[in-house]
């Protein structure tokens, strides 16, 4: 038989080949992160006719070359063009994630790990993060502090379990603020009893349970200092409008009307403004504190609420304002009851409470609040949880609203509390030849003796300044112009394979046709 009948069959394999890759190419000019495959040819076995020769000096012949007949071609390589990146598809799927750079994203079957550029992931029932087929999107957890662990990757859980709720904080500051006119119409009432400016303070317990601290601010006498202000912690209500404690309103040794708190024998000490020295002065028992201040400054000062009232520790004097701290202690009446609150709503006598269950203290910072005088005599006193930077405000438990997926792959929940918690974080890893990975379908690879091998534990995306973008997916890579002109040399190289085909039988059949 004649040999470049062969040479015409390995021809027509081989572009039938090549056939094959260009139109899977196309087949997924839409699947989300398919890499494109190239084909070469390479030519194969060579029959030697004749061997070459080199000159004779003797005869003055010169070489000749060695006559050699090929018997066709073959495939050469399929190679994966990976390091090409397809185009950014908009989803607006939270979960969608394009990688911006050469790694891979990592997921697992439960048993292997696999790699894939399609960043089409979901969550499944349990509130694992998933891909397309359901594989677990592998990545690093976090620890009791909330700090990543870049350990070995594990499937990552997003959602259920602890995921779902974020803790409650107690509140631990509040600031006033506004104005307190001295002339105010409720200082000058008819009953003494109603004589007072009210201001509540917003607090969270360390269960989550909302609160209102009222205050009453009352002027009051004294034979010795004049005219001065008394700030009064008065009533504790829930955030149902229930009385949850409540002072009640006492004379003293000197007949003067203060409060005494629920559960307590002692009546609450005052914090003081003299009208005339402008000075505050602050009792507690015997001991006295006078500090001058700023005029038109009536409370400078911080201080935390205790059930015997305000409680100087050491005072400093800056710039004639008083900054002395105070301690408000507020019983934490929702650790005091079962499940929150007896039925009945009862009180539990503090006194047969562990310590810690007591109460919680509440720095109040009444910096902010100045005595001038206005136009309009009617006081303007407001609290907001939280010192002067928002620290210490304290918050309600909170419930998983929703998820969002960094730049740097860290999954970040979204609480109805206000919290923003991580997760998370999605691990990538890359390899020293990636386009010697083993393509296995569904938009997976797989490591190879000649790709590189995966240390189990992958990167962090930033690592090498890449980074990935959320809401949108990488397309395929495939280039249409390029495939259709493939295409046709191609289709053309596999007919011109055919003509040598029929052409070597012409031949044969004239040969045969020698014997009539």
């Amino acid at each position: 038989m004649m040999r470049s009948m062969f040479s015409g069959v390995a021809g027509l394999r081989t572009h039938q080949s090549k056939m094959d890759v260009i139109g899977n190419n196309i087949a997924n000019v839409n699947t989300v992160g398919y890499k494109t495959q190239n084909v070469t040819f390479t030519d194969v076995f060579y029959q030697t006719v004749q061997a070459a020769s080199g000159p004779n000096a003797e005869t003055g012949k010169g070489g000749t070359n060695a006559k050699q007949i090929g018997i066709g071609s073959t495939l050469g390589t399929i190679a994966t063009n990976v390091s090409k990146q397809g185009g950014m598809q908009a989803t607006d799927n939270p979960f969608d994630v394009m990688i911006n750079g050469d790694e891979f994203f990592i997921v697992s079957d439960g048993q292997s790990n696999y790699f894939t550029k399609a960043g089409n992931f979901n969550v499944d029932e349990a509130g694992n993060l998933v891909n397309g087929s359901g594989m677990t999107v592998m990545g690093w957890q976090v620890n009791d502090a909330g700090e990543i662990v870049k350990s070995r990757v594990t499937a990552l859980k997003v959602m259920g379990g602890d995921k779902s709720s974020a803790s409650p904080a107690k509140t631990t500051n509040s600031n006033i603020f506004g104005n307190l006119n001295q002339k105010d119409d409720q200082f000058g009432l008819s009953n003494p009893k109603d004589c007072y400016v009210p201001f509540t303070a917003e607090f969270y317990d360390s269960q989550g349970y909302l609160y209102n601290a009222t205050f009453h601010i009352k002027k009051l006498q004294d034979g010795t200092n004049g005219d001065y202000y008394a700030t009064f912690l008065y009533s504790i209500t829930d955030q149902n409008g229930d009385v949850v404690s409540q002072a009640q309103e006492v004379e003293d040794a000197n007949k003067t009307k203060v409060y005494q708190y629920l559960n307590d024998n002692k009546a609450l000490n005052t914090m003081r403004f003299n009208n005339t020295t402008d000075t505050i002065v602050t009792e507690r028992d015997s001991d006295k504190t006078t500090v001058r201040i700023a005029p038109g400054q009536i409370f400078s000062l911080k201080g935390d609420i205790t059930t015997q009232g305000l409680t100087p520790e050491a005072p400093e004097a800056v710039n004639g304002t008083y900054t002395g701290n105070f301690e408000i202690e507020i019983p934490d009446i929702s650790k005091c009851m079962e499940g929150g609150w007896n039925k009945d709503k009862t009180e539990v006598d503090p006194a047969t409470l562990p310590l810690a269950l007591k109460s919680q203290k509440i720095t109040i910072d009444f910096a902010q609040l100045t005595n001038y005088g206005t136009q309009a005599t009617t006081s303007t006193i407001e609290s907001k949880r939280g010192d002067s930077n928002g620290l210490g405000a304290g918050k309600a438990a909170g419930t998983l609203s929703s998820l969002a997926i960094s730049d740097d792959g860290k999954v970040v929940g979204n609480y109805t509390n206000g919290d923003i918690i991580t997760l998370g974080q999605i691990a990538v890893t890359s390899f020293a030849n990636p386009a010697g990975l083993e393509k296995l379908g569904n938009n997976l690879f797989g490591a190879t003796m000649n790709s590189g091998s995966f240390d189990g534990i992958g990167k962090d995306i930033t690592a090498n300044g890449d980074s990935m973008t959320t809401g949108v997916l990488e397309m395929s890579n495939v280039d249409l112009a390029y495939e259709f002109t493939e295409m046709i040399t191609t289709q053309r190289g596999f007919q011109a394979n055919s003509r040598i085909i029929t052409t070597s039988d012409t031949m044969l059949e004239e040969l045969i046709n020698l014997k009539r």
